[in-house]
């Protein structure tokens, strides 16, 4: 079996629609795939829609957390996506990213870059607005050559010229939350540096204990070193381990199934949730 857990369409800041997300996730021979969209669910219905024969999906979004000034996700699979205390912690964050990219944009001008909100707001279209339609925005006007290429001290990265600070949940709520809805909680892309600061394995010790189920290890951000360490920390803290493509169709270079996750921690991942089940796909339109 062929896994990748962590996915993103336009319902938040991917490239593709669920629809279309779905059907390449099969065309690249994925026998399952989540879509995970930021703090947001409202692609889900699409993709069960579209969902091809021979590919099952894993329902999920990525939560934004803060712990200690630093920024870090958090992977929820198969939570009941209308528990009321999740559902408001959600929407409380999601209520935030239009005023934070306004934000954003009005940093920018004073900076001397001509982007307008407008333009922010055409690239987000119907997703969640965040920071990387801030940097796409910052592309189409040459200002950078990739969105990667934005996302540093000069322009959107945490305490970049350009950056705003959006409400952010405590990983510590977010998994009592994302339990309490039945679902899987992993931490996303724990040592990605070039992100910025990372969290120390001291909190990841803390949040483990606190209910973590796993690490996503295997992922784009993690060089070899950094993925066999994450290996160790995940043995001594008894968590589980997910590899994962982060795909966010043409916004990143990242393609589907480029990391995947093993089908035995798949199906622990499958067993411990009980907010939602994973839907075989039965041929969509």
């Amino acid at each position: 079996m062929r896994i990748d857990l962590h996915t993103h369409s336009t319902a938040s800041d991917g490239t593709d629609t669920p629809a279309q997300l779905v059907r390449k996730a099969a065309a690249a021979g994925l026998d399952v795939v989540a879509l995970t969209d930021h703090d947001t669910t409202r692609g889900h219905a699409e993709a069960l829609a579209a969902l091809p024969e021979g590919l099952t999906l894993v329902t999920g979004a990525e939560l934004s957390c803060r712990i200690d000034g630093i920024s870090m996700h958090m992977l929820a699979y198969l939570f009941d996506p209308e528990e009321p205390a999740l559902l408001a912690e959600r929407e409380l964050v999601r209520d935030d990213r239009v005023p934070r990219a306004k934000g954003m944009v009005a940093k920018l001008n004073a900076l001397g870059v001509p982007v307008t909100w407008e333009q922010v707001a055409r690239i987000a279209g119907d997703g969640s607005v965040g920071r990387p339609h801030v940097a796409s925005a910052l592309v189409e006007l040459g200002v950078v050559p990739t969105v990667g290429d934005a996302f540093t001290k000069d322009w959107l990265a945490d305490g970049g010229r350009a950056y705003v600070e959006k409400h952010e949940t405590d990983p510590f709520e977010a998994i009592r939350l994302i339990k309490g809805a039945g679902g899987v909680a992993v931490f996303a892309h724990p040592a990605a540096a070039k992100r910025g600061r990372t969290v120390p394995e001291a909190a990841i010790a803390e949040m483990a204990a606190a209910g973590l189920d796993g690490i996503e290890v295997d992922h784009m951000d993690h060089d070899a070193d950094t993925r066999a360490r994450l290996r160790g920390t995940a043995k001594e803290l008894g968590l589980l381990v997910t590899g994962s493509s982060d795909y966010h169709g043409s916004r990143k270079t990242c393609v589907l199934g480029e990391y995947t996750t093993d089908p035995e921690v798949y199906g622990e991942i499958t067993r411990r949730a009980f907010g939602a089940f994973p839907v075989p796909g039965a041929g969509g339109a």
